[in-house]
């Protein structure tokens, strides 16, 4: 029998004085640039509302993360023009709603997240090198790192600075965010990238659902393997982006219960997929 807390007046005293333990923090951000940031500065919005403190690092080209009175921006700069930046985020996502077969899509996919992870690589490159950059931050005693697994150095930071890790993300390739945090994900039970099953398949499409994972293993592979390169180099011994996500603390999942299958998920991986709907209203509609 799970005991309660009892409603005594001693019992409410002692919550209400841990209340003034409780102060507002200073938060690190490294974002992923594009779409995600939208829901990222919402969050930013709000903490800040509630008395932290947020120094947000980004590139000088960047598509949406502006400077703002709600936060510390810190610009690094970066060897690449926003014309090109921009072009190939818009390729990247023209091609992952075109149709075709298995194969078509995934090359095409494969080559457009090869153009964008070129940028990602570049862009933590230049960050980690920075020292001036890198000596504040390490003075500056952050709490916590406020990031996006997808970018992998905000992990990096995190175990550089030796503070804890908060993903905020919609995915992360190869379910990445699934092995780190030893979340089961079988094939039997959950659709794989690509293969158009749902929640709900057949014996054949089960065991087809298996083989949509073999390609996986080479995309990872390449996807990885820089950044594993740039945090044995920075951190100054082998470590894997693996290695990295597995220190999270918490992963706020941005998951969408219309767009997204059910399924299994641990106790520190939080569905917020309703953070996408900040400040929407809905029209009002008049029942019949």
């Amino acid at each position: 029998m799970v005991p309660r807390l009892s409603s005594s007046p001693p019992a409410v005293v002692l919550l209400l004085s841990l209340l003034g333990l409780a102060t507002a923090g200073k938060l690190l951000v490294t974002h992923v640039d594009g779409s995600p940031w939208l829901s990222v500065q919402e969050v930013l919005n709000t903490l800040r509302q509630k008395g932290h403190e947020v120094v947000v690092l980004a590139p000088e080209i960047s598509v949406h993360i502006k400077p703002s009175e709600n936060f510390v921006t810190k610009i690094y700069s970066v060897p690449y023009t926003k014309e090109e930046f921009e072009k190939d985020m818009k390729a990247y996502f023209h091609v992952l709603f075109e149709e075709g077969s298995f194969f078509e899509r995934f090359f095409k996919v494969f080559e457009s997240t090869k153009r964008l992870t070129n940028y990602g690589i570049s862009n933590c490159e230049q960050l980690l090198q920075n020292k001036e950059l890198i000596r504040y931050l390490e003075e500056s005693k952050f709490d916590a790192v406020f990031t996006d697994p997808f970018l992998t150095c905000g992990a990096i930071l995190a175990e550089h600075l030796s503070i804890p890790a908060i993903f905020f993300y919609r995915l992360v390739p190869c379910e990445l965010e699934f092995e780190a945090t030893q979340c089961p994900s079988p094939a039997s039970y959950v659709p794989r990238a690509f293969s158009d099953n749902a929640d709900h398949m057949t014996f054949l499409q089960r065991a087809m659902n298996l083989l949509y994972d073999i390609p996986n293993i080479f995309l990872c592979d390449f996807a990885n393997k820089p950044y594993s390169k740039l945090a044995s180099e920075f951190l100054q011994r082998e470590v894997t982006v693996q290695d990295l996500l597995r220190k999270g603390s918490v992963w706020l999942y941005r998951l969408d219960f219309v767009l997204d299958y059910p399924r299994p998920v641990m106790p520190n991986i939080i569905p917020i997929g309703g953070v996408n709907c900040a400040h929407k209203e809905l029209p009002e509609v008049g029942l019949v």
